[in-house]
C-alpha cells in the first residue's frame, strides 16, 4: 500500500522545532518512503542485526530465543560428519544424541513441547479468536511495561543510558548475537515444520509471556512462509512486548505492504505511531483499521497532539518550566516511547541546573537498538538524541559516555557546528578532569584545584568538578570555599553523596555543627550501614551538645 504524504510529513513537524538546526529529519530513512518499503529480508534481519552500539540492555532483549532448546549440542554440534540418519521410533535401543543432528534434535524437542502442553500439530487452522494477530486483553499494557528499564542510576557515576560500555559489548554482542539469533533455529526448524503450528506455538508463548520464545517461533514460520502478513503482525506483538518498538513499527509495515487491507495490523501500526509521538501517522492508521479502532482513539492521538504542540511553543519561547510539564503530560497521554520527547525533558532539566532530574529522565527513556533507530530517525535526528544524552552523561560526570556519544553524533552528522562545538567542550572537560585527578592522587592539591577550574571553565555547573575541587581546598584548609564548591555540587545534583559527605566535613570542621547535623542525618537515612557516617553524626551531637552547655 502506498504510504501517503502524511507520513512523510509528521516527522518534520515536533522535533524539527525541538532541536532547531539539527533537524532530527533533514534526512529520512529509507523506510519511511513510498510503499513501506521494508522488504522481507530486511524485515527478517531486524531480529539478526547486530548493533554497533546498544543502548542500555533490558533484561527481555538479553533473552536468548534459542530456549526452545532445552539443551545444548556438542561442541562441533551440526559440524560433525557421522551417521545423521533419524532414529526408528521403534527401536528400543535410543540412538545417541550426537548421531540425530540439528533438526532432528529440535523436532523432538518440538514434539515433546507439544505433548507436555497438549499442543496438536494436526489443526494447522485453528486460530484464537482474536489471537489471529495476537490482540490479548491488555496488549496495550504489556507494551507499556515492558519498556526498558535502565538500571544503575544514582548518586555517583555507574549508570547510563545511550551508549554504555558500548565498545566491550559491541564485541561481545557482534559475537553472541550473531550465534543465539534464531536464524540458525529457523532454518533448522523450518526443515521438519509447518509454519501454522509454529505460528500457534508462538500465540501460546506469547499468551504465556515468553515473548523471545514467541519472537523465534515466529521467525520460523516466516522463515517458512514470508509471504504471509498474519506472521509478520504477531511477530510486531511480540517485539512491542520486548520494548522494541522501532523494530515493531518496521514488521507492522511490511504486513501491511502485504495485505493494505489489514485491519488489526493498521491498528497496531497505529498504536506504535502513537507511542513514538507521531500523531500524524497513528491517526493515519487509524483511519485504516475498520472495526478495529473507534473513536477513542482519535481523541487520544488529537490530546498527544495538543501537548506536543505547546511542548514546540515552549521550546521556543525558551520557557522551560512548561516545557517540562508538557512532555510530562506528552508521555503520560500516550507518547511513552517517544525518544525525543525524553530528550525535551532532559533538555529542559539541563536548562534549568537541575542536572539529577536530567539524568532521571533520560533513564525512563526507551532503550532502542542504534542501528535500527538510526534507520528510523536517520544519521542526522538520531545525532540530535546523541547532543543531548552527551550532555546529560557530562553533567552526571559520565565523562566516557559523553565523549562516546557526542563522537557518534559527529560522525553522524559532520557538518553540524552545534555538535562540533560541544565535541570540543566535552574534550575539554574530560581532559582537565583527567589531569585534576592525576594531582591530585600525588598530593599536588593546588595543581589539582587548578585543573578543575579549567573544566569549570567549560562547564561551570559540573557536579563532579565541583565536589573534586572541593576535596582539593579541604586538603589545602580552604574550607569556606570547599564549603561553597560542595553546596554549589548539591544544588544541581541533590542526591549527590559524595558531595554532601564533603559539605558535611567541611560545616564540622567550621563549626556549624546545626549544617553538619542536617547533613549527616540524611546521609544516615541514604546509606544506614556507613558507620563512618554514624560516627560523625554522634560527634557533631556531642559537639553541639557541648556549645550549647558552654553557651548557657
Amino acid at each position: 500500500m502506498a504510504e501517503k504524504p502524511v507520513e512523510k510529513r509528521s516527522r518534520r513537524g515536533l522535533l524539527g522545532a525541538v532541536f532547531g538546526k539539527r533537524g532530527l529529519w533533514s534526512k529520512k530513512c529509507t523506510a519511511d518512503k513510498g510503499n513501506h518499503k521494508s522488504t522481507t529480508s530486511s524485515s527478517i534481519a531486524s531480529t539478526e542485526c547486530t548493533a554497533n552500539i546498544q543502548f542500555t540492555k533490558s533484561p527481555a532483549t538479553e533473552l536468548n530465543p534459542n530456549k526452545l532448546q532445552d539443551h545444548k549440542l556438542g561442541n562441533n554440534g551440526s559440524h560433525q560428519h557421522i551417521n545423521n540418519q533419524w532414529p526408528v521410533q521403534k527401536q528400543a535401543k535410543k540412538v545417541p544424541r550426537e548421531s540425530i543432528g540439528l533438526s532432528g534434535e529440535l523436532e523432538s524437542m518440538i514434539n515433546d513441547n507439544q505433548k507436555a502442553k497438549g499442543t496438536r500439530a494436526s489443526s494447522s487452522n485453528v486460530m484464537f479468536g482474536n489471537l489471529g494477530n495476537l490482540k490479548q486483553p491488555g496488549t496495550t499494557s504489556v507494551g507499556n511495561q515492558t519498556t526498558v528499564q535502565n538500571k544503575g542510576y544514582g548518586n555517583n557515576t555507574g549508570g547510563s543510558y545511550g551508549v554504555r560500555n558500548t565498545m566491550k559489548e559491541e564485541r561481545q554482542t557482534s559475537v553472541s548475537t550473531n550465534q543465539d539469533q534464531p536464524g540458525s533455529l529457523c532454518r533448522a526448524i523450518s526443515t521438519r515444520m509447518d509454519p501454522e503450528t509454529l505460528k500457534i506455538m508462538g500465540n501460546e508463548d506469547y499468551r504465556n509471556g515468553n515473548f523471545a520464545e514467541a519472537l523465534a517461533l515466529y521467525d520460523a514460520a516466516i522463515a517458512i512462509d514470508p509471504k504471509k502478513a498474519a506472521y509478520r503482525s504477531n511477530k510486531s506483538a511480540a517485539l512491542t512486548a520486548l520494548g522494541r518498538i522501532i523494530e515493531a513499527v518496521f514488521e507492522c509495515r511490511e504486513a501491511i505492504r502485504m495485505e493494505p487491507h489489514y485491519h488489526r495490523a493498521h491498528h497496531r501500526l497505529s498504536n506504535l505511531y502513537l507511542r513514538l509521538g507521531e500523531v500524524d501517522n497513528s491517526i493515519y492508521h487509524v483511519k485504516h483499521s475498520g472495526p478495529e479502532a473507534d473513536q477513542e482513539d482519535i481523541l487520544k492521538a488529537k490530546t498527544v497532539q495538543t501537548h506536543l504542540n505547546r511542548c514546540t511553543e515552549a521550546k521556543r519561547l525558551r520557557d522551560w518550566k512548561t516545557l517540562i510539564k508538557e512532555t510530562e503530560n506528552t508521555i503520560a497521554s500516550g507518547a511513552d516511547a517517544a525518544p525525543q520527547v525524553y530528550a525535551l525533558q532532559a533538555e529542559a532539566f539541563l536548562k534549568s541546573y537541575r542536572h539529577q532530574e536530567a539524568d532521571d529522565a533520560l533513564s525512563r527513556c526507551p532503550v532502542f537498538d542504534v542501528e535500527m533507530s538510526t534507520k528510523y530517525y536517520g544519521p542526522i535526528g538520531y545525532a540530535g538524541f546523541l547532543v543531548v544524552w552527551a550532555q546529560v552523561h557530562m553533567s552526571s560526570g559520565r565523562f566516557g559516555e559523553a565523549v562516546e556519544a557526542i563522537q557518534r553524533a559527529n560522525k553522524l552528522d559532520r557538518n553540524n557546528r552545534e555538535v562540533s562545538m560541544l565535541l570540543r567542550r566535552v574534550q575539554a572537560v574530560t581532559a582537565a578532569r583527567s589531569k585534576g585527578n592525576d594531582f591530585f592522587k600525588a598530593g599536588r592539591f593546588q595543581e589539582a584545584s587548578t585543573a578543575y577550574g579549567e573544566g569549570l571553565d567549560h562547564d561551570s555547573r559540573n557536579s563532579v568538578l565541583l565536589c573534586n575541587r572541593a576535596a582539593c581546598l579541604s586538603k589545602m584548609g580552604q574550607f569556606h570555599r570547599a564549603l561553597e564548591d560542595s553546596t554549589n555540587a548539591l544544588t544541581v545534583r541533590p542526591a549527590y553523596t559524595k558531595a554532601r559527605l564533603r559539605r558535611a566535613d567541611c560545616n564540622a570542621k567550621l563549626g556549624n555543627w546545626e549544617a553538619a547535623i542536617g547533613d549527616y542525618e540524611i546521609l544516615r537515612k541514604e546509606t544506614p550501614e556507613d558507620e563512618e557516617v554514624l560516627r560523625a553524626l554522634s560527634e557533631s551531637k556531642m559537639q553541639l551538645v557541648k556549645r550549647r552547655g558552654h553557651e548557657s
